[in-house]
């Protein structure tokens, strides 16, 4: 079972999805569709799982590029299907490559620029969030493609929600007011990644209507997503891809 964005759907030129956790083959705890391999999972059930995906969403598994990522800003321009590290967004504007991002709580944006025929796939946990990594991945989709945002159609994913996302002042010292929503009783702060993501891509140009966000929440649905914090790091991951054709 997987998450078919609708605002992609219109466009033949584009495929994209997110994985859930159902549909797989892997065995506890990464049952059973864990896209993931430096989680501790047997390695062929990944790869079986990762054809699962891919096939599903209407991609080519051996035109996929992704990295290993590591929370931080870079931004990687692909050229060829690979396996990179170091990245935590991806771009291109070459047909029948897809990219991907791995999540299992953070924040995963899809962005296709129909104008320029560019896409990119973003990963965005807090630290990205608050780095700005939407607003660079744009930037520099208009630098390479000059992508504008009033071309552009974008995903939210599904990921940890604010309801579940409880931080402390450490964390949510990083945030802009309206993103956090204090919590007197215990002195903790809930954040909302999607709504400062979303910022990001507005920021940039894109209207409402340009913009799915996923109600899904990882913690919440926990039978239907992996989730790093519910699961307390053992699980597996899920991944949301794009690619031109």
């Amino acid at each position: 079972m997987n998450i078919i964005p609708k605002i992609f759907l219109e466009f033949a030129d584009v495929k994209a999805g997110q994985s859930t956790r159902l549909g797989g083959v892997s065995a506890k705890p990464f049952e059973s569709l864990n896209l993931g391999k430096s989680v501790g999972d047997d390695l062929e059930s990944v790869l079986k799982n990762r054809t699962i995906f891919f096939e599903a969403c209407g991609l080519d598994v051996s035109k996929v590029a992704v990295s290993y990522q590591v929370h931080g800003s870079e931004i990687l321009e692909v050229m060829a299907p690979g396996n990179y590290e170091g990245y935590d967004a991806l771009i291109t504007n070459i047909p029948n490559i897809c990219i991907a991002v791995s999540i299992a709580d953070c924040t995963p944006i899809l962005i296709f620029d129909n104008k320029n025929k560019a896409i990119a796939a973003i990963h965005a946990g807090w630290k990205g969030t608050v780095a700005n990594i939407v607003a660079k991945t744009c930037a520099l989709m208009n630098e390479k493609y000059g992508t504008l945002g009033e071309n552009c159609y974008a995903f939210i994913g599904a990921c940890i929600s604010e309801k579940s996302f409880e931080v402390n002042h450490d964390v949510a010292q990083h945030f802009d007011i309206k993103f956090k929503t204090y919590l007197p009783d215990n002195d903790k702060y809930l954040v909302d990644l999607k709504a400062a993501n979303k910022a990001q891509l507005l920021d940039f140009g894109l209207q409402e209507s340009q913009i799915e966000i996923s109600n899904g929440c990882t913690v919440l649905q926990n039978d239907l997503y992996f989730s790093h914090r519910k699961e307390n790091g053992k699980t597996g991951r899920m991944m949301a891809a794009i690619g031109l054709f």
